[in-house]
Formats: C-alpha cells, structure tokens, sequence
C-alpha cells in the first residue's frame, strides 16, 4: 500500500507564489510508484485539494482529511512547501504536531525561531568561527525613532529587512542616511511579517548558499555550497526570481579548508537550532578576512528546478526523487 502524502502549499503571504512553484516540482519529481501524492492548498480562504478534474474538496481541519467519492483521505505525512506564514513560522507544524500528522519540516519551536532573524542570530552567535554582523532589531513601539537608533548604533552602508520575511520581500541596501526612514517603512509593511526589522551592517565578502538535511537513517547530510554573484546590488527578490540577473555556481569554488570549515559550522548551526528535515543556511566569506559570517536560515527553501536545493542535490549526484522520498521516509521515522 503506498504512503499518502499531503504536499503542502500556498500560505498568507506574498511568497505563495514561490511556494506554488515550488511544489510543481517537487509533485514532478516524487516517486509515483511508492507514495500517493496530493497536493492541498493552504490560504486564508480556504485550505482545499484540486482534483485533475478541478474540482475542489475542502480539507476537515479536524483531523486534516478530505472526502473523494463518498471516501475519507487520510494522510501518513505532510510534506511542508509553504514559504512563510504559516508553513514556515511553526503555526501549521504546531497544528500537525496536536493532530499526529508526521511532517517534513522543522518543529514547531524551531521554525517559530528561525522565522525571526534576530532571535537566530543571538543562538548562533557564539558558535567557534562563527561570526554574525553587527545589527539592531527594531519592534513596533520603535517605529517612531527607529531611524535615531539605527544611526546611533550602526555605519553605513547597512541592510534592512522584516526581521520574519522570507525572498527578500521588504529587503533594502543603504548607503546614504537620507534613505533610511524609507527603507525601515518597506521592512515595517511588508505582509505578515510581524512589524519588525532587523537592521544589519553591510559585509564585503563572497555570498554562499548550502544545504543540510538529516537522511532516513538519521544522518546529517551536508550537500555542495552554492555561490550567489548577482548584477544587482544584492541578492533581492528580482535577483532571486528573475532569469540572468544572477550568476548561481554549484559547486562553489572553495578551497579545501573553506569547505572543511563551512561543512563544520552549517552542522552545528543544524544541531545548535534542533533542526530537522532540509534547511539552507546563507552566509558570506568575508574579502581580506576570510571569515564566515552568518546571515540567516531557511527552513523550507525554495525547489523549483533552478532552487539552489535541486542544484545541489543534483551536484552531490543524487536525483531529487530519491532525496524527496529520504525527507518523506526521515519525517516518518522520527
């Protein structure tokens, strides 16, 4: 009897469109002949399967069934591909974890965590060789004088981003202080991100992306970093998602000690922040310095086929099929 698996996309925020993407291909990819996929849409309006006929069933949001031909669907496991609220910030898992549904994904603590950048941060902090930039997290009450209390503590040119957003969504560089109360305007409005804003100091460096998970055996799996060059002047939503704009090379040219050390530190960021599942940590090697600084983790990233994930999947010689169906069977075995 295969598994039934519940693919789980959509959620309430401007990133439904990624995660709408993404699950096409993870849906094009999952292996047919062992595990019955169904892909089931989460928004704010409904929470709903569409049939290949188009027809909609709505989920029981009591046991997170569904009705097909006088039949009820259960499912053995929810394979989570909902960037942001609520399949990233630990909402669906907490939900999933109260009804017994198994799940791909990170726990409900450790998601509602990482989803805030700031809290990350003070985590990680003091992990060897590890280093974070220099920041300032601002809240709602701080809106008023967010701007003196960036400039007080902080040299340009700086970053600011929502502290709890996702594709870079709200995300400004500033290299001039006239352009500041605009920049933490975009950060504090950005949809569902909570009112807060994470203010960083610029780091000069190389910009790496790379990929861990724990197998079905239980093993962690560290998969081949990805360098980020892009023609803009950062990795922003246009540079993610629009074809050209950036140059991704997987493998990363890393020497032998760079990877050794990455490897190391992406380990114990993984074990550090009690994660499970696939996540992808960013972090830059500084110019000059050759440090490793930290910039944030993501607990559900992105898998269309040109996703830094499948690249890296594929550069460790894996196929995506099989490394979906290692995260459906982990998630089972836990």
């Amino acid at each position: 009897m295969k598994t039934k698996v519940a693919l789980v996309k959509g959620g309430y925020t401007g990133e439904a469109e990624v995660s709408f993407k993404s699950a096409a291909f993870v849906y094009s990819q999952i292996d047919k002949d062992k595990y019955d996929v169904y892909p089931i849409t989460i928004s704010l309006d409904s929470w709903f399967y569409e049939d290949e006929q188009g027809a909609k069933h709505e989920i029981d949001r009591q046991d997170f069934s569904l009705e097909l031909a006088g039949n009820k669907v259960t499912f053995d496991v929810a394979f989570i591909i909902i960037h942001g609220v609520p399949g990233e910030d630990g909402r669906l898992q907490g939900y999933f974890d109260m009804i017994g549904l198994p799940y791909t994904s990170c726990t409900a603590l450790t998601s509602a965590l990482t989803m805030n950048k700031g809290y990350t941060k003070a985590i990680v902090q003091d992990i060897p060789e590890l280093n974070v930039a220099k920041s300032v997290l601002l809240f709602k009450e701080h809106r008023p004088v967010s701007v003196d209390m960036v400039t007080e503590k902080l040299s340009l040119p700086i970053f600011v981003k929502p502290n709890a957003g996702g594709s870079s969504i709200g995300m400004s560089k500033v290299s001039e202080w006239s352009a500041l109360k605009q920049a933490l305007d975009n950060a504090y409005d950005a949809e569902n991100t909570g009112y807060q804003v994470l203010v960083e100091e610029f780091v000069t460096g190389r910009e790496f992306s790379q990929g861990i998970y724990r197998d079905a055996k239980g093993e962690l799996q560290v998969l081949p970093a990805t360098e980020v060059r892009t023609t803009r002047e950062f990795f922003d939503y246009e540079a993610k998602y629009t074809p050209g704009l950036t140059e991704e090379i997987t493998p990363a040219d890393l020497n032998t000690e760079q990877k050794e050390r990455a490897d190391r530190l992406i380990k114990e960021i993984y074990i550090r922040l009690n994660c499970k599942g696939m996540v992808r940590i960013d972090f830059f090697i500084e110019n000059n310095t050759d440090k490793f600084f930290f910039i944030e983790i993501n607990t559900v990233p992105g898998q269309t086929a040109q996703s830094f994930i499948p690249q890296q999947v594929r550069a460790s010689g894996r196929t995506e099929t099989a490394f979906y169906g290692e995260l459906i069977e982990a998630a089972m075995g836990e």
